[in-house]
This record gives structure tokens, C-alpha cells and sequence, in this order.
């Protein structure tokens, strides 16, 4: 099982470019947070949702990111932009409004979130929670917050760990989604469901999570910030076999790194 450091990001200022997309992003979404919303449901039903506004911040993300990188490709949740990260050159990733449901409702708990990757790998991250006021920044250096540096926690008793299954809203990932839990409370300390990928595994990279698991291939936009953030925070993050994450990977284990082993053997798929 192998998580090695990633390698030179080389990200020559798109570190800064992230962080200003993000913001002006996040702006546009919280300009209109608790007011009335037109919500749509998408293919996987009525928790699979989309406003008018999550449409608005991505086009004004891939505006901004567009006029400073013109060639580089863009990855992101709504309309017309590539699904998938390349395997090779640089492509950015956007959420334009990670935690949709909870944004919809007036829940404070959504983010803005951009991540660089470089041939398939995270390599910069801005997550950006308007409606707390929280910044969550990493390039080559070490992961920040509101410009503090951050770490993950120092918990390794596995019956401590507070952990946050990350799952879809299909059917099958319902499903799975069931087991997880199962498997959190009968092996670890307690879970916590955040509604938003991204700021749980921000919650990891700050150390007021010690895990994120999912046993499913998750979307880039839902993860790619959150894993570069942990990584930089000192922290862990493989696919269910233990093996480095990148996205397309299946399953997603995000820790501190002290108890990781134990994490895998919990959920790696039965052989």
C-alpha cells in the first residue's frame, strides 16, 4: 500500500489565481444565500440539486481562471466542462457550490472550491466557505486557513476517530453508504455527515475530523482541494486498497495518517 508525496507542483502563481477565483466565486453565491431559489433535481433525484446560482459561479470561476491560463483545461460540476481530469497538463477543477442541498436550505455549511491539478495530480487547492468566513488554502507549502497554518490531527486509537463517510445520492451509493456507517460505529469512534465533501476533508487538513471515507469513485470537483489540503496539512490519502489517490480512483480514504492502516482494512473491498 503506497501514498508517496506528490511531486513538484511547479504551479507558477495559479496558487494566487485559485484563492482570487474562489473568493469571487463564493461571492456571487453568497450574494444570493437565503434568498429565494428556483432548485432543479438532476438525474440521481431530489437531492441530486442545481440552482441558477451554482450555474452563475462556475461561469464566473472558469471567466476568471480563463483569462489568466487560456489554455488550460477546466473541470467542473455544471454545463459544458470536462467531467473527467487529463492524465497529462495542468486542468483546473471547480465546485461551484459544494453542498448545494445545504446552500439551498440557508445551512451555512457549503464552499466555493477550486483545485490545480497537474497531469492527474492535485498540486494547489483554495476551498472557500463565504457563509463562515473560512479560507482554505494550499500550493507547495503547508495547508492554511484564514492565512494560519493548519495540521491534521494527532489522534491514533481508531476507537476515537471521528469520521465522515462521503457518498452520493444514487441508489447504489445509498447502498454503500449503509455499510460505511455500519462499519464507522462498529469499528471507530463516531461519524459526522457534513453534506459537503469539501469541508469535511477540510475538516481533516484543520484536525477537527480524523477521516473522510467513501468505498465509491467520487467526483474530482468533490475531492481533489480537500486531498491536495489534507496531503499539504500532513495527512494521508489513498484509494479503498490503500494504494495513492488520484481522481477516478475508487474510494477515497482521507486521514491523519496515524491510524490509516485500519481505516483500509475497514473498508478495502473483500477479496
Amino acid at each position: 500500500m503506497t501514498d508517496q508525496p506528490s511531486p513538484p507542483a511547479g504551479t507558477d502563481g495559479r496558487v494566487e489565481t485559485a484563492v482570487a477565483a474562489a473568493e469571487r466565486g463564493g461571492s456571487v453565491a453568497f450574494d444570493a444565500f437565503r434568498s429565494p431559489l428556483e432548485v432543479e433535481t438532476k438525474a440521481d433525484g431530489p437531492m441530486d440539486a442545481v440552482t441558477a446560482v451554482d450555474r452563475a459561479v462556475q461561469k464566473r470561476v472558469i471567466e476568471y481562471v480563463g483569462e489568466a491560463y487560456p489554455d488550460d483545461a477546466v473541470v467542473g460540476e455544471e454545463d459544458d466542462a470536462l467531467k473527467s481530469v487529463p492524465e497529462t497538463g495542468l486542468a483546473w477543477v471547480v465546485d461551484p457550490i459544494d453542498g448545494t442541498v445545504n446552500y439551498a436550505k440557508g445551512n451555512r455549511v457549503w464552499m466555493t472550491s477550486v483545485a490545480v491539478c497537474r497531469d492527474g495530480e492535485p498540486v494547489a487547492a483554495a476551498n472557500y466557505a463565504p457563509a463562515t468566513g473560512d479560507l482554505y488554502v494550499a500550493g507547495d507549502d503547508a495547508a492554511r486557513r484564514n492565512d494560519d497554518p493548519v495540521t491534521v490531527s494527532d489522534t491514533d486509537d481508531p476507537k476515537a476517530f471521528l469520521v465522515n463517510p462521503v457518498f452520493g445520492v444514487s441508489r447504489s451509493h445509498r447502498r454503500s453508504l449503509t455499510d460505511a456507517v455500519d462499519t464507522v460505529l462498529a469499528e471507530f469512534g463516531d461519524l459526522r455527515r457534513f453534506g459537503c465533501a469539501q469541508a469535511a476533508l477540510s475538516g481533516v487538513a484543520t484536525g477537527e475530523l480524523d477521516a473522510v471515507v467513501s468505498t465509491v469513485e467520487l467526483n474530482p470537483w468533490d475531492t481533489a482541494a480537500g486531498v491536495h489540503l489534507i496531503r499539504r496539512a500532513g495527512g494521508r490519502a489513498t484509494d479503498v486498497n490503500g494504494d495513492r489517490w488520484r481522481p477516478g480512483s475508487q474510494g477515497l480514504i482521507a486521514s491523519n495518517g496515524e491510524a490509516h492502516d485500519a481505516l483500509v482494512d475497514a473498508f478495502e473491498p473483500t477479496k
